[in-house]
């Protein structure tokens, strides 16, 4: 069986921009790509915690240490400047990984600059708690 994983999210952006005329996507400071393990062109989703919005789209690589948040084209109607958001990546795995799987937490300030990176481990899906 293969399971449907966080593979890493980016919690409580700001988002700083919102370009209805880009073409779709999310621009994220390229700091934050690497502190999470996104890549460019990744899909994620998003959750707009302000107005309880979810939508997925792909990620566009912004430039490294602006604190860059700014979602682009139909994604720019889905949120406003200032709204706090979490960014999350997702990732395919056979049943044997998940024990080992190891989600990647990054908690930003209200500038999106990294306040804490955590590495969390997934409980081991042997143990009748899991769920």
């Amino acid at each position: 069986m293969k399971r449907i994983m966080l593979k890493s999210k980016i919690h409580k952006a700001t988002v700083n921009e919102a370009n209805i005329y880009y073409e779709g996507s999310i621009t994220i400071d390229e700091e934050l790509m690497d502190a999470a393990k996104i890549v460019e062109y990744e899909q994620v989703d998003i959750y707009n915690l302000y107005n309880a919005a979810r939508f997925s789209t792909y990620v566009i690589k912004g430039e490294r240490g602006k604190g860059e948040i700014c979602l682009n084209g139909a994604a720019a109607r889905l949120a406003s400047q200032g709204d706090l958001i979490i960014i999350c990546s997702y990732s395919i795995y056979e049943e044997e990984e998940v024990a080992n799987h190891k989600p990647v937490l990054v908690y930003v300030n209200e500038k999106n600059r990294v306040k804490e990176r955590r590495v969390r481990q997934v409980l081991d899906s042997k143990k009748s708690d899991y769920i």
